[in-house]
């Protein structure tokens, strides 16, 4: 018998997938969904796609692909409390960043400016591209032809879409319409804001790890200090590193549960009974308390002057941009000398067909293939000139 509540993404009453398919007699099609994402092309490089540092950098830094998993775990318990289905939020967590560029937010940057006038580049809409249309596994379909609420959830990652919709979305939303100008579910809101918490707090341990501030730095958010404090006078002799991970723990539990309690309370001042209620209702239910959105505001502010323009980190966000402006325009002027299948997606240098599909190969490199390559175009003692 299930336990989700009336308001809930249930797999019996999924609106199905673009392409239709007989059921699994194992798997719900969320969980299907979630296979799929699982085992496609796009997953496996997260591994080497940055949060923040490039690659190679550490191997104790965040990835695309650890950062997916936390926030999957973080979304699947909060559904949990909530009787949503896991499911669908690990699905929609473990999907988020699929269409992130190598070099992170930097990357993207550079692919942006690069692609702007050929329609602009943005790595949501990218994801929604690839599960749509570049992973290439099935006889019968380009993507992976996942289930409507998965792909709404995705289109719909940081809200409705009413305006500056992304190409690739705008376009897929023309044969599958995934009713942008609506919240999504429960479930994908869950998911949004798991990658959050994941995402400030996983910063701060990388950010001590690296050097770029100290604990006593944190002093800035009174809220973490707080807690760091908190540990400290419970072990008055723990390393640091142990003091670190305590802490961290801590401020994730806090702002879980404040996410939990919040959200509960949304719902029945709602009153809310349908997933079409929650789409409908025209504002988000899934929310943080005032209170620990202003933490979060002020720690975001912290990250942003301590770390994300860290001078260290300008020097990689300075690199990678070059690194990935150039390959654009190489590709661009000179599509022949694109891997064999990528050139097939192109004509004439310089059109829009051809920057389209440069912008697709350049967006589904790792850190370290975009280096690669970038090494063997530009650099003349580059050790193989035949490449891969």
């Amino acid at each position: 018998m299930s336990t989700l509540s009336t308001y809930a993404c249930t797999p019996e009453a999924s609106r199905g997938r673009l392409y239709p398919e007989a059921e699994s007699n194992t798997r719900s099609c969320f969980q299907r969904d979630r296979d799929r994402i699982i085992h496609s092309t796009a997953f496996r490089r997260l591994e080497y796609k940055t949060q923040v540092f490039v690659n190679h950098e550490g191997d104790h830094y965040r990835t695309r692909l650890t950062h997916s998993l936390e926030v999957s775990q973080m979304a699947r318990s909060v559904c949990r409390s909530l009787g949503l289905s896991e499911d669908l939020a690990e699905t929609l967590a473990l999907a988020h960043d699929l269409g992130h560029t190598p070099f992170g937010h930097a990357g993207e940057d550079a692919l942006s400016e690069a692609m702007a006038p050929f329609g602009g580049f943005d790595h949501n809409g990218h994801t929604l591209r690839i599960i749509t249309s570049l992973e290439q596994r099935y006889a019968e379909f380009d993507g992976l032809n996942l289930t409507w609420e998965t792909l709404e959830g995705i289109a719909k990652h940081n809200g409705p879409l009413v305006s500056d919709v992304p190409r690739a979305i705008a376009e897929y939303n023309e044969k599958h319409g995934l009713e942008l100008s609506s919240y999504a579910s429960a479930e994908a809101q869950i998911a949004a804001l798991s990658d959050d918490i994941a995402y400030n707090n996983h910063d701060i341990d990388d950010g001590l790890r690296a050097g770029l501030f100290s604990i006593a730095d944190l002093e800035e958010v009174p809220q973490v200090a707080a807690l760091f404090h908190e540990v400290k006078q419970r072990y008055p002799k723990i390393a640091q590193p142990r003091l670190i991970h305590e802490s961290i723990r801590r401020i994730i539990n806090r702002m879980v549960t404040d996410l939990i309690d919040t959200s509960r309370a949304n719902i029945a001042a709602s009153g809310v009974k349908t997933v079409e209620d929650i789409r409908a209702l025209g504002r988000p239910v899934i929310a943080f308390s005032g209170a620990m959105a202003e933490q979060n505001r002020q720690l975001k502010s912290f990250l942003m002057r301590r770390m994300y323009r860290h001078y260290k980190v300008n020097r990689m966000a300075a690199k990678a941009k070059r690194v990935v402006a150039e390959l654009f325009h190489f590709f661009l002027a000179q599509p022949e000398c694109l891997p064999t299948a990528w050139r097939a997606l192109t004509d004439v240098p310089g059109s829009k067909k051809t920057a389209m599909a440069v912008a697709d190969f350049i967006a589904g490199m790792t850190d370290r293939f975009a280096l690669d390559e970038h090494s063997r175009i530009f650099d003349v003692h580059a050790r193989s000139w035949l490449g891969k």
